[in-house]
């Protein structure tokens, strides 16, 4: 039985698929002029369609993609904007922003995710917890959280210090330093890393590989490597309600103004009487 794309695109229509071969399912994260930022349609999505590929009978494997030169630059200024003025979009969002990472962890077939150009916020969530991930030598890998002046939420207290250790996960997630993919792959944050005209190439690669194995074989281990993730699964919530207690405070609205105007945000120091 084929992948149905169109079913997928019917769905879940912000994000583009592809069926470029038997069994594999290319997810397209796009959001043209806006580095493939996610939309509020477009974050819901990303949480739900995870549910639709375990079910999917068709799908062996899923290579997730930007569309372009980027992969995603993260939630959308206006999706921040609701979120920081209107109390019914903030619980909507965090309760998008807990499926996303657990229904991609518990997802049982493998995503294998192709990295160019930016990685931040959001869309670096889906990028880091697939289950193999291939970087561009030459990426831009950021958190962005605590840059935009929320604590680092999303996907990062459950997968960074598994990944990279705690110091390097301290270090990155605290000061906001970028890492390209060379150097994510150093420290084992991502798989691979290639130039960036082979990482296409080489996430079908293995994409291929994973298809042609034997599906149960590939579903079980999945499943046995992510109770590793499953564990930290308290430390995971606990820092997704701190970051969205930080959408109620002041900094975020300097954080987003100086992103929006493409400066240093100068956050208020915190007075404690």
């Amino acid at each position: 039985m084929p992948i149905d794309a169109a079913l997928y695109a019917k769905d879940f229509p912000s994000l583009q698929f592809l069926v470029p071969e038997a069994g594999i399912l290319e997810l397209i994260i796009s959001n043209k002029g806006r580095l493939n930022s996610a939309t509020e349609a477009m974050h819901r999505d990303l949480a739900q369609v995870w549910r639709s590929v375990d079910i999917d009978e068709a799908v062996r494997v899923v290579v997730v993609r930007g569309e372009g030169a980027n992969f995603s630059s993260g939630g959308d200024f206006d999706m921040i904007d609701r979120m920081i003025d209107d109390e019914a979009t903030l619980i909507r969002v965090w309760k998008e922003a807990s499926d996303l990472v657990y229904n991609l962890i518990n997802c049982s077939k493998p995503v294998v995710s192709a990295i160019r150009g930016s990685a931040v916020g959001a869309g670096l969530a889906i990028a880091l917890l697939a289950d193999v991930s291939v970087a561009a030598e030459n990426a831009k890998i950021l958190d962005g959280h605590t840059k935009l002046g929320v604590a680092a939420g999303d996907h990062a207290v459950i997968i960074w210090p598994l990944l990279c250790g705690l110091a390097k996960a301290r270090y990155h997630l605290l000061t906001n330093k970028p890492l390209s993919g060379a150097e994510a792959e150093r420290i084992g944050l991502v798989a691979v890393a290639v130039p960036d005209a082979q990482v296409l190439d080489t996430a079908f690669e293995i994409a291929r590989t994973l298809s042609a194995g034997s599906a149960t074989a590939m579903r079980f281990t999945k499943h046995a490597l992510n109770n590793w993730l499953r564990l930290a699964g308290p430390s995971f919530d606990t820092s997704l309600a701190l970051e969205f207690l930080g959408f109620r405070l002041a900094d975020v609205r300097e954080g987003l103004a100086a992103a929006r105007e493409k400066r240093r945000a100068v956050f208020k120091p915190t007075t404690q009487e």
